[in-house]
């Protein structure tokens, strides 16, 4: 038996072994939980990025494929507001693709230092010409660039052709700095439901749901 065999097999073992929320975590009390989930989650943000967490507005966008298969991918938050949570995509892309077959989707932040995580549902809509525009406008020349060669997840035999493209759309770009490619959209996702879950050392972890309840929300705690 090989050394990368024997590491294989012994997996389950070493995995339970690693060390996970460690600690010290932040409390987090429901009783005291604003009536608008955004406020706490903006809240949440907020101490992520003041403590120095890797990436908090990293998170994973959920959604299904024609045959109902799930699939998922990190993005970056464009933004949050009364409306809902802000990402970009290009229409052209899977995502994109499903978005528009299936508009839902989850969202699920994670910042392990603090032991929280946000779980969102709800509904997608694309965004404004304008709005999409702005966002496209906001990238990075090379950003721009790979959007506007419009093969995102198709297959790539050769690197060197995909450089030649590369080169040749920034070029595109520096001719025409304000060229906006028309599939980039951005996207809001408007909440049915969100959940906020602090890990606890004790493995008692604290959840809190939001359900949306008219123009308000309904909160509901929940086993861990």
């Amino acid at each position: 038996m090989t050394a990368g065999s024997k590491r294989v097999d012994g997996t389950r073992q070493w995995l339970r072994g690693l060390e996970v929320f460690a600690g010290p975590l932040p409390r987090f009390d429901p009783s005291g939980a604003p009536e608008d989930p955004v406020r706490l989650f903006v809240s949440w943000l907020f101490e992520a990025v003041t403590d120095g967490v890797r990436d908090p507005h990293a998170m994973t966008l959920s959604t299904v494929d024609s045959a109902g298969d799930p699939d998922a991918r990190v993005l970056i938050l464009k933004g949050v507001d009364a409306s809902g949570w802000q990402f970009a995509g290009h229409a052209f892309s899977p995502k994109g693709g499903q978005l528009a077959r299936h508009p839902r989707a989850a969202l699920t932040f994670y910042w392990p230092e603090h032991g929280r995580q946000v779980r969102i549902r709800g509904r997608v809509t694309p965004g404004s010409a304008e709005d999409s525009a702005a966002d496209f406008l906001g990238r990075s020349d090379t950003a721009r660039a790979e959007s506007l060669l419009a093969r995102q997840s198709q297959y790539l035999t050769d690197a060197s052709d995909r450089d030649q493209a590369l080169e040749k759309a920034l070029a595109l770009i520096g001719r025409e700095p304000s060229l906006v490619d028309s599939a980039w959209t951005l996207y809001t996702l408007a909440p049915a439901e969100i959940e906020f879950w602090q890990a606890a050392e004790s493995r008692v972890h604290t959840r809190l749901r939001y359900e949306r309840a008219g123009d308000g929300w309904d909160r509901f705690q929940l086993w861990s």
